[in-house]
């Protein structure tokens, strides 16, 4: 039997819902049956396993997903250099081919179901789109919202995994901080009423 990912299920769960791979590659991939395969994607199989994304385990690179993605009978290859995956990474131009550009909505809706902190003009320069598109999405009057499948941008390589990561810092970092400010704010609204009322008692 050959090598499998760790976490072979999850990772399925994963390439089911984020790439465009047979669920024959899949499951010679992840070493499970075919219909296993099928199964979670009909979600009959492995309900409440979480998605393990494999390229950030370093398991596989884009550029590997992408091969296969384009030939149906190419096995995906397990990467076997898994401490120097992501240190490889290079910073992409911000021109977007014209075939991952149909891509983009389905990315959309994916950053903003999965990092909702990320601000509309965030995830535009992490997909290049505009803002108006991102707030239809994210306020679900899109045109073809009904449509849309969350697709992760890093494994269709519309950005790198360290732009991301940066992003979705620099949003959690933001978001700590008017939390904090709120929290003062209203801590200071409340002082500020007991003094009145101990005024008022006087």
């Amino acid at each position: 039997m050959k090598d499998a990912p760790l976490m072979p299920r999850a990772t399925a769960v994963w390439l089911v819902e984020n790439t465009t791979i047979t669920f024959k590659q899949i499951a010679d991939f992840c070493n499970l049956h075919e219909l296993e395969v099928k199964g979670i994607a009909d979600g009959d199989v492995a309900k409440g396993i979480k998605a393990y994304n494999p390229i950030l385990a370093g398991q596989l690179t884009r550029e590997e997903i992408e091969a296969s993605s384009k030939d149906t009978n190419r096995p995906l290859n397990l990467a076997k250099k898994i401490i120097n995956v992501q240190s490889k990474e290079k910073k992409r131009p911000k021109y977007t081919p014209i075939s991952k550009r149909q891509n983009r909505p389905d990315t959309i809706y994916w950053l903003v179901k999965n990092y909702p902190n990320l601000s509309d003009g965030q995830i535009s320069k992490i997909v290049g789109t505009t803002k108006n598109t991102i707030s239809s999405i994210r306020s679900r009057t899109f045109w073809n919202f009904q449509n849309l499948a969350p697709k992760d941008p890093v494994a269709l390589g519309l950005c790198s995994q360290s732009d991301l990561e940066k992003a979705v810092n620099k949003a959690n970092r933001k978001k700590e901080r008017e939390k904090k400010k709120e929290e003062r704010a209203k801590k200071k609204e409340e002082k500020l009423k007991t003094e009145h009322n101990d005024q008022s008692q006087v």
